[in-house]
């Protein structure tokens, strides 16, 4: 979903929840060539669409893993009557391997050697062509499929990027903050397997102890997985309730 799109939607649900007739009055992105600029003004309210990786770079090798593996089971001459899952290590697929010869390896494995491997978890280190380990479950009685994954990394960097991010926009609604403007930080997640508004919360807890930044007045976090079901929340009255309990633990 582009950010114009949930801003529309934001407004929307604002409109129908206390804010009768709103409607976006401008794109000042649009207008100010000179500088970067906010996303919208709508009414009485100054919005920033932002999103951020729930890991480093999660986007970019997103993209390397589907390179090597997206649509890989349609590719099969047949389908494969049991259900196997293959997992690799977050960081398998790196940059100046052969991802095509790494794919064409992994497809004549699936068609020829996955029929014979038992029933159960194995961990194959020595698949030609494909130069890192799977861990794969085979399993007859479900739906057959071939399904990918990649176990999840230990990541502690959100909160310094949310951290980066965060004061970065600051800056650019804080003209709008001193013209009396209420200044809205909308955080679009996309990412239904790894983020959470939990994990969200936390992590911007974390970038700031005592507190948002102060020319952001308002904090929003859109759920944007299901895109015709886009789930806002609220962060900002429970961000400004737990920063002093937050002061007083330190």
């Amino acid at each position: 979903m582009n950010d114009r799109d949930l801003i529309d939607a934001f407004v929307t649900h604002l409109r129908e929840h206390g804010h009768p007739d709103l409607q976006v009055d401008s794109w000042p992105e649009d207008d100010n060539r000179n500088s970067p600029d906010i996303d919208a003004v709508a009414g009485a309210f100054a919005i920033e669409c932002t999103s951020i990786d729930t890991l480093s770079r999660q986007r970019r090798d997103s993209d390397w893993f589907l390179q090597v593996v997206g649509g890989l089971e349609q590719e099969l001459p047949r389908q494969v009557p049991f259900r196997l899952n293959i997992t690799l290590e977050y960081g398998a697929v790196k940059k100046g391997q052969d991802w095509t010869t790494i794919r064409q390896g992994l497809k004549n494995w699936l068609v020829n050697e996955a029929q014979h491997l038992p029933e159960g978890r194995h961990v194959l280190e020595a698949v030609p062509n494909v130069p890192f380990r799977l861990h794969v479950k085979k399993a007859y009685g479900r739906r057959p499929g071939v399904i990918f994954g990649r176990f999840k990394p230990d990541d502690d960097t959100l909160a310094n990027r949310i951290r980066e991010l965060f004061d970065e926009k600051a800056n650019k609604l804080a003209k709008y903050h001193a013209s009396g403007k209420t200044t809205v930080l909308l955080l679009d997640s996309w990412d239904y397997v790894l983020m959470n508004e939990w994990i969200m919360f936390e992590g911007i807890q974390d970038a700031y102890p005592d507190g948002p930044p102060p020319e952001v007045d308002q904090i929003w976090y859109a759920d944007t997985s299901i895109p015709n079901e886009i789930e806002f929340s609220d962060f900002t009255l429970d961000l400004q309730i737990d920063a002093p309990a937050r002061r007083e633990r330190r």
